[in-house]
């Protein structure tokens, strides 16, 4: 069955299915839509009128951690633990990585300085807590073998990378266990060639029209 990835070409949820599937070398095809302007079909296929979606023949799935995890019970290699209770744990700190995204975007979007540093602040605490769980020889998240919570965190860091930036300060945000595993995710191939080339811009130009206090004092 032909596969097909419906995407918005920032939105990080797209990217930690995209990386699934280049890590797993799945053959499919992505159709990029304008959610502000989405089409017609979009619609009829989309329950909560959000991305990603995955056409897998003539059926849809939606929601990214459904999507990842379907892709990882069907195609090899398994990139969750064997083990039960390891992998329940995996997946417990992915939601935690959601978290970190719904953190990312406020920060982004605050209109004031104040709100600005309420939501540094928290990314904040997220992330030293974070560092208490990564193995400490990594690169990933559980040590040497990449698995599926790696490829939900690694949006994120993407994301930061273009946020530190433009504002260099929140590049301090990352611990050192926490810092050494972003750069591991980022330079893997399946990670890079997740995003357009050219996300760095798209991404600064989207956000910088919301009025972002972060974009009026950047830099």
């Amino acid at each position: 069955m032909g596969l097909e990835l419906v995407s918005f070409v920032l939105c990080p949820y797209v990217q930690r299915a995209a990386i699934v599937l280049r890590e797993k070398d799945v053959p499919h095809q992505v159709t990029y839509i304008d959610l502000e302007d989405p089409p017609d079909w979009f619609h009829a296929i989309s329950p909560f009128g959000k991305v990603p979606l995955l056409r897998v023949g003539d059926q849809t799935l939606f929601e990214s951690a459904i999507i990842c995890e379907y892709l990882d019970e069907v195609y090899p290699p398994r990139l969750h633990p064997g083990d039960a209770l390891e992998r329940a744990r995996h997946r417990a700190w992915a939601e935690f990585g959601a978290s970190l995204l719904i953190d990312q975007y406020e920060l982004v979007t605050a209109r004031t300085e104040g709100r600005y540093r309420d939501k540094v602040d928290a990314l904040r605490v997220k992330l030293e807590r974070l560092e208490g769980v990564i193995d400490g020889e990594g690169p990933f998240f559980s040590g040497s073998v990449f698995r599926l919570v790696d490829a939900t965190f690694a949006p994120f860091f993407m994301r930061h990378a273009v946020v530190a930036w433009l504002r260099p300060e929140l590049g301090e945000l990352l611990p050192a266990r926490t810092r050494a595993w972003s750069h591991g995710l980022l330079s893997r191939p399946a990670v890079e060639g997740s995003v357009v080339a050219d996300l760095r811009p798209r991404y600064l130009e989207y956000f910088e029209a919301k009025g972002g206090w972060l974009f009026k004092h950047g830099g």
